[in-house]
Parts: structure tokens; sequence; C-alpha cells
């Protein structure tokens, strides 16, 4: 119903924003990392979702059109509702969160109030190839070996891709990694070093 709000900052509170458009006041729940974002009196665009339920209909905003993504994605996960969508993107931003999940990280999601140990669990096991599936390979290259689905080379591109690494630089990065390493926070690392350097 609501794609985003473009509007004027009149509140913000813990977990609230009030966005004023056209005179209208829409409060909207969100994280700590939206409203770092916000100052009050200033305009802003929030990316929106709107969640209809029996006994509630609330408004949910977001600085970002991938957070929002995410908080799609973890509502769709069994047991995540809004409240422990909004802790886990509060405590961890979207790309820490995605690469989280791609890595099996328990403990990055566990450190969200609310969210035990079982939930980062379904979190890892339902989102991880959700992510993954977003991996394009670039061969304009050459060819390339495509490592297996489960691989550590697999889960490490496709979460540089969520980082907001292009296939081009993903692909050459990986060329410079010794061929012994398979631990996808290991593979991750080094590509992020190798990257950064000139």
């Amino acid at each position: 119903m609501y794609y985003y709000l473009n509007g004027t900052v009149t509140l913000l509170e813990e977990g609230l924003a009030v966005v004023e458009c056209g005179g209208v006041g829409y409060a909207c729940r969100t994280t700590t990392h939206t409203l770092s974002q916000l100052r009050l009196k200033e305009p802003a665009r929030l990316w929106t979702y709107l969640s209809v339920r029996e006994d509630a209909m609330e408004l949910f905003g977001f600085a970002t059109r991938e957070e929002k993504r995410i908080f799609e994605m973890l509502l769709g996960v069994g047991g995540v509702g809004p409240k422990a969508a909004l802790s886990l993107l509060s405590t961890v931003p979207p790309d820490q969160l995605t690469l989280a999940v791609m890595t099996g990280n328990e403990k990055a999601l566990t450190s969200a109030p609310g969210v035990g140990k079982k939930m980062a669990q379904r979190v890892i096991l339902e989102l991880k190839d959700k992510l993954g599936a977003n991996l394009e390979l670039d061969f304009s290259s050459g060819p390339v070996s495509v490592p297996a689905p489960d691989s550590g080379m697999a889960l490490a591109m496709a979460g540089l891709a969520e980082l907001g690494y292009s296939q081009a630089e993903i692909t050459s990065a990986m060329k410079k990694i010794p061929p012994e390493t398979t631990r996808t926070e290991d593979i991750i690392r080094l590509a992020l070093r190798a990257m950064a350097m000139p």
C-alpha cells in the first residue's frame, strides 16, 4: 500500500520516527540504524512496510531499500515477528547481518535482545539459500570454476555480493585466495584485504 514516505521528520523516539507528509504524521516503527540517519525538522525518505494483523496495523520505515528487504526476509522466517526483526536489524546492521547469515555466525545474531539460539539457527537456515540465490558470476574475464553451492567459496562470494562488491571485483579477489583456504570467514577476510590493496 505504501512504498515510501517523503516528508519532514517531526518526532524521534526509541524505535519510532514520525514523518509528516501533506499535513499527516506517519508513525513508523524502525531500527536504531535508521534513527541514526534521521534529523528532527529535516526532510527524509523512509521505505515502508505495512503490517496488518487482526489486532493491529503498524507501519515500519527504513532508511534504505536494502534494510527494508532484509526486514521482509526476516519476517518470512518461522517464529520471527516484527519485534524480533527490528531487534536484529537494530543490533546488527544490514550488511553485517547478511554476512552473519552467510557465515553461520549465530553469536552475532543472538547478541540481539529477544533472539535466542534456536531463532538464530532458523534465520541462518532459512535465509542462507535466499541470500545465496542472488549470487551471479562474471565470466567476462574468461572461464572460472564454479564453486559448489554449499562451499565456503560460494558462501563467501555471495556474502561479498550482498555487501555491494561487483562480481568483477569479487572474481578478481578470489583468484588471490590460496586454494587451501576453505573457511568462509577466512575467504571473506582475505578477499576484503585483497580488494583494499591498490
